[in-house]
């Protein structure tokens, strides 16, 4: 049975500079944070995340939270937006030898921080970055990796390829919007097993499907899916109730849900069957 190890790190708070932003499709852009802060981060599970502290839009102030004994602890005074993301790469020794960090932003063509930030971020622009708390390493003892995500969940699909041992066979399925998103996708993401491509524009229930015809499931496979709360729902009901996996074997995250701001990750996904 697949076991994974954790991690537990210093808390931090870190106050960054935008250096550069790079439009990877018409939807995904990049920022490159740079930082004498940053020396020392440290991320070394494939779906660990930060928690990002935005400007206040109208002011462009960055306010961050303190740290305490208890956490974080946001100040009375002063706007905090944040949203918890996946740092892609991080280099130690970056632009003028100070240390840099990618985030990659999906763009969801509304007026929520993250996107307000991603689509107007410049350099010189701040951000505050806290995290990771923890890292769950890869899998130990398995021979097979099922890997699922749509577009949020991308950068931590590019990190389980990257951390996964080169002898681990991969299945992956990706969901995107449409093949512009598709751009994205570089040699790297299709170098490990034969990539299966879903088309959200194409219509509801591709994924399930693809999800069901993959068969049955080995007990030296490790399952992961991220994406849309709603549609994963039921893909974690196939592995757990009807294939009967356990839940060392499955995790199932669902990384935001329409309707909802800020989604709680953390959260059961789906409440009336937590475990």
């Amino acid at each position: 049975m697949p076991t994974r190890e954790r991690i537990r790190h210093d808390l931090a708070v870190r106050r960054t500079t935008v250096e550069r932003v790079s439009w990877l499709t018409d939807t995904m852009v990049r920022v490159t944070v740079l930082g004498e802060s940053l020396r020392g981060f440290s991320a070394p599970g494939p779906n660990d995340h930060v928690k990002l502290f935005f400007p206040d839009p109208e002011s462009g102030v960055l306010t961050t939270p303190e740290i305490t004994a208890e956490g974080l602890k946001r100040p009375t005074d002063g706007l905090i937006l944040s949203r918890d993301f996946t740092p892609l790469n991080f280099r130690e020794n970056g632009s003028n030898g100070l240390p840099e960090l990618d985030i990659d932003f999906v763009i969801h063509g509304d007026d929520a921080p993250a996107t307000s930030f991603a689509s107007h971020a410049h350099a010189g622009q701040e951000l505050g970055i806290a995290g990771p708390r923890g890292s769950k390493l890869v899998p130990e003892g398995i021979s097979r990796a099922v890997l699922i995500a749509d577009e949020t969940a991308l950068p931590a699909y590019t990190r389980w390829l990257r951390l996964l041992p080169p002898e681990v066979k991969v299945t992956p399925i990706v969901q995107i919007q449409d093949d512009e998103t598709e751009d994205y996708l570089t040699d790297e993401h299709r170098s490990r097993g034969t990539l299966e491509v879903l088309y959200r524009e194409d219509g509801p229930g591709q994924l399930i499907e693809a999800v069901r015809s993959l068969g049955s499931i080995e007990d030296d496979t490790y399952v992961w899916a991220a994406g849309e709360a709603n549609e994963l729902v039921e893909v974690r009901r196939h592995f757990r109730r009807d294939l009967g996996l356990s839940k060392d074997q499955v995790e199932v995250e669902g990384y935001w849900k329409r309707g909802i701001v800020n989604l709680d990750h953390h959260a059961p996904l789906d409440p009336s069957d937590p475990d």
